[in-house]
């Protein structure tokens, strides 16, 4: 027993010797192993030890003098690996999305150029088409008229009459001091008659002028979620269209009544309840 004990150390001692292991070469400053003849004792004590002398292989060196890895390093380097690899999927990921922005119109520098038959399209979507620009020898703005009519302009409505003003939604392909005609009218009115459209009035018309473009008051998004620490505030300002109604077409104009004709009726209107 104290044979084998003595040759598995012997043995254990020598490979750490050989190994080119630099952690355990501090086992070869022991003196006492320095003047054995590690071979020749294996010999003597191999008969005592059968079970022992399948260690005496010509590959005994060679199972010995590879090189040997911890199993952290393993873990370590399978870790590195799997990082590198995910750093390659996002940076490819990344690529990709980078060549679908570039793509996208709307992400280009370059704004999209639209063809006059774009423009008219949309435009006559939205309700309304552009006639031209205002010249000064136009002359547009006309007294007031008992004449009113409802027209849509995008989605939304509007009851308009002769010199009113509209705050519509940005119309695009239009700048200011253009002349455009609404042509989605859905009801004309007087005091005489009313004419409502099926759901368009297809001979009706309200021509308008675009005063300004501007930006409406500012609008405070504020959102939370209680104990989620979720807090997050926005703001939001409208792009809006100024038009100036002009004239509204379609329907029979009353004649305007002279101020004395007024008074002949309201003192008729008068004797009339007095008597």
């Amino acid at each position: 027993m104290a044979n084998r004990r003595f040759l598995l150390t012997l043995s254990r001692h020598y490979t750490c010797t050989l190994s080119p292991n630099p952690s355990l070469h501090f086992l070869k400053t022991i003196p006492h192993l320095l003047n054995l003849d590690l071979p020749h004792a294996l010999h003597r004590l191999t008969p005592k030890c059968p079970h022992i002398s399948t260690i005496l292989t010509p590959n005994f060196h060679s199972q010995f003098s590879s090189t040997r890895h911890f199993s952290s390093d393993q873990r370590d380097n399978t870790d590195n690996d799997e990082e590198e690899d995910d750093e390659d999927e996002d940076e490819d990921e990344y690529e990709g999305s980078c060549d679908d922005e570039s793509v996208s119109p709307s992400n280009s520098g370059h704004a999209r150029i639209y063809s006059p038959e774009e423009k008219e399209e949309e435009a006559n979507a939205i309700g309304y088409k552009v006639i031209g620009p205002l010249e000064r020898s136009d002359r547009v703005f006309k007294p007031y008229e008992p004449v009113f009519a409802v027209v849509q302009i995008g989605s939304h409505q509007f009851k308009v009459s002769n010199g009113d003003c509209v705050y519509t939604e940005k119309l695009k392909h239009c700048e200011v001091n253009d002349k455009i005609i609404l042509n989605k009218v859905l009801m004309l009115g007087s005091s005489t008659q009313t004419i409502i459209g099926r759901p368009i009035l297809p001979d009706a018309a309200v021509h308008a002028v675009v005063e300004e473009h501007a930006l409406d008051a500012k609008v405070i998004i504020f959102k939370k979620k209680r104990r989620k620490n979720y807090r997050r505030t926005k703001g939001h300002r409208q792009e809006l269209t100024k038009l100036r109604i002009i004239d509204v077409q379609g329907i029979e104009k009353p004649e305007p009544i002279e101020p004395e004709k007024e008074e002949k009726v309201r003192k008729a209107k008068k004797v009339a309840v007095a008597a």
